[in-house]
């Protein structure tokens, strides 16, 4: 086996020495070894891609679609985005000009990320959130200034975000904005997103939405979407993991003006090419011929989300209302005061449930942990008789 050489190993990418695994990951992994636990650690849907979309990929393979694909993705696939983007938001995107096919909607992240940042530059990041955005943010050279938004039901209020920008984030160039959230699963109404444009708007600001989870909203909930007031400011991300169980394929996209997808485009290019063929082909059937699945996956997601909730709730756990992906974040019992990272290990350790400790998703988290509901119902159930016992026994 190769050892690196001695007069080499203090040459790497001195950015990468700050900055640690995923936490989220190294739980997830941790709580695996534990025999009979069930996870609800990671935003895995337990559903299966479906049917017509696989066909349509395995098609592809057969038709041998196998030579590099556009850059920037299939023709067909950018004008089924800017379809599906018309469709669900009323909000306009030239396939041949706004739109880009990015591996998963953590490549666009990256893509956005080295586009528009540079190091030093201050991007707002309200919290609790995935954070991975972060270690992306860093990566960048840019600082990402977390804005805590557990007092105002994890929801940030544009009065709380001219306050950070004319203190801590002064100067920022940027804000991201994850609606629906993960992992508090709060939904922002229209009229919040278009007071917050104006904010946006006034201090000179680039917007990044990360729209993952808007297919799966709940209970009369709309998504809405900062590209419906201030389209020449705000950068869609979004994909096909989450709502059609697809977090496999890597199929992610970013919708945005022109001028910036230009730069958009080089930086993916840079980094991927092209996305798979078959891939593309997969996305094209889901989006032109798929409307019907995210609305069977969003039933069977909010059947477990009401179910949960309530047994939670019977439990003494607190939380702001979930209103759209597929996550609870609960405030963990009295007991453990405010530390979640122990009450989740106990759970995993005595009464074998895989939670996520809070902590991990930046600030307003502390005292916190996140469940995920995308596993089966059965799960669920055997999950929460558990966690039920636990809390009984503490």
């Amino acid at each position: 086996m190769p050892k690196l050489s001695n007069d080499l190993s203090l040459t790497k990418n001195t950015r990468l020495n700050s900055l640690g695994p995923s936490k989220i990951r190294a739980f997830d992994e941790k709580a695996s070894q534990i025999p009979g636990i069930i996870k609800l650690t990671i935003g895995e849907p337990d559903l299966n891609t479906p049917d017509h979309v696989k066909d349509a990929a395995i098609a592809d393979i057969k038709a041998n679609d196998s030579h590099y694909a556009p850059q920037a993705g299939k023709p067909e696939l950018l004008e089924a985005i800017s379809n599906y983007l018309d469709r669900s938001l009323d909000v306009k995107y030239d396939p041949k000009t706004e739109i880009c096919v990015t591996v998963g909607a953590t490549g666009a992240l990256n893509d956005v990320f080295m586009s528009i940042l540079n190091p030093g530059d201050k991007i707002l990041v309200p919290t609790p959130v995935w954070a991975l955005y972060f270690q992306l943010i860093k990566l960048t050279g840019a600082i990402p200034v977390q804005i805590d938004t557990s007092k105002d039901d994890f929801i940030l209020t544009p009065e709380h975000l001219e306050t950070v920008l004319q203190n801590e984030g002064k100067g920022a160039k940027a804000i991201i904005l994850t609606d629906p959230s993960n992992p508090t699963g709060r939904v922002y109404p229209a009229a919040t997103l278009k007071a917050l444009a104006e904010v946006i708007t006034k201090y000179h600001l680039f917007s990044v939405t990360d729209e993952i989870y808007g297919e799966l909203v709940y209970d009369n909930n709309v998504h809405h979407s900062l590209s419906q007031y201030i389209p020449e400011r705000n950068i869609l991300i979004s994909g096909l993991s989450k709502a059609y169980a697809m977090t496999g394929w890597r199929l992610g996209y970013i919708a945005a003006p022109a001028d910036i997808m230009k730069t958009i485009q080089k930086v993916n290019a840079f980094l991927v090419t092209s996305v798979t063929d078959n891939v593309q082909a997969a996305a094209i059937e889901a989006l032109n011929n798929g409307q019907a699945d995210p609305l069977e996956a969003r039933k069977i997601y909010e059947d477990r989300l009401e179910f949960m909730k309530t047994g939670l709730e019977k439990l003494g756990f607190e939380m702001s209302t979930p209103q759209g992906a597929f996550y609870i974040f609960a405030k963990i019992p009295d007991t453990f005061g405010t530390d979640d990272e122990a009450f989740a290990n106990e759970l995993a350790t005595k009464a074998k449930v895989g939670v996520t400790p809070g902590r991990y998703f930046g600030k307003g988290g502390q005292g916190y942990v996140r469940m995920s509901y995308a596993s089966s119902t059965e799960q669920l159930q055997e999950a929460l008789k558990r966690i039920a016992k636990f809390v009984e026994n503490i």
